[in-house]
């Protein structure tokens, strides 16, 4: 599993030398944007819309935008002294908590924590702890350089860290609009939903999920495979000057022939013309 993060997670005194994988992977399937004409892949490249110039990474910086089209431009080595100044502090857990605390609307990301060198027996300490305790560890951690709150928990016998949202994040429920306040329904309504919760209530069974539109997708892409339904994008031709072998072995021995010198003029001809002027 590939390791995307090394770090050190702390509790009181004890530290833990930790990697981190990613829990979960996305299987949305990648299409690409073709030219309709002649089926080659678009290109999304960065151009100054004032210039017209195709830009490369050194010509690009960092702007926060305080008013409209008005900008603090912030270099890189400033924000790699903020990175570093973080980053000592990063990793420490510092509240223990229920779980059941923390609403399902904070949470982010799930990453799943192995131990790095040295650090078999306190990753089976927290494990442990965590497990007899029936709490979760609330710690703070810098990651693709954004200070992040994190849960750590315990998941299959593996300690399981998921970043969740700071408060001001989350946005605020009584903010979406045209929610009733009130429940303007009957007693043999309610009664009538509840009965039909309790007949499609089950236990969680995450293996009979399936996403319907993803596989139909793969379906269809695999029938126009099978049924040579393929089409091949064009490919760019190199520019060339030279169109013809011969005509640029012509062209180079041509080249290399000495100029004619202008034919002289007879004498006679030179003077009475000298003459006449």
């Amino acid at each position: 599993m590939h390791t995307m993060w090394k770090g050190t997670i702390s509790f009181g005194l004890v530290n833990i030398p930790i990697k981190l994988h990613a829990a979960t992977e996305d299987k949305d399937i990648k299409l690409r944007s073709l030219h309709k004409k002649c089926h080659s892949p678009i290109r999304y490249e960065k151009v100054c819309p004032v210039c017209g110039e195709e830009l490369d990474a050194k010509e690009i910086v960092k702007g926060y935008e305080i008013a409209k089209g008005k900008f603090v431009v912030l270099e890189e080595e400033e924000l790699e002294e903020l990175r570093k100044q973080t980053e000592e502090k990063a990793v420490e857990i510092m509240d223990f908590l229920d779980m059941r605390e923390i609403d399902p609307v904070y949470f982010n990301r799930s990453y799943y924590m192995s131990p790095n060198e040295g650090g078999l027996k306190a990753y089976g300490l927290l494990r442990k702890a965590l497990t007899e305790s029936e709490k979760v560890g609330l710690a703070r951690i810098v990651m693709r350089s954004k200070e992040q709150l994190a849960v750590i928990r315990v998941y299959e016998n593996t300690l399981l860290m998921e970043t969740i949202h700071y408060p001001d994040e989350v946005r605020r429920a009584s903010d979406v609009p045209n929610v009733p306040q009130d429940d303007e329904v009957s007693k043999k309504e309610i009664e009538t939903a509840i009965l039909l919760i309790d007949q499609l209530t089950t236990s969680f069974e995450p293996e009979k999920y399936t996403d319907a539109y993803r596989s139909n997708l793969m379906a269809l892409i695999e029938s126009k495979r099978t049924g040579k339904k393929l089409v091949t994008a064009k490919v760019k031709e190199p520019e060339n000057n030279v169109t013809d072998l011969m005509a640029a072995l012509q062209a180079s021995i041509d080249r290399a022939k000495p100029a004619k010198k202008p034919a002289k003029k007879p004498k006679k001809a030179a003077k009475t013309k000298a003459k006449e002027v």
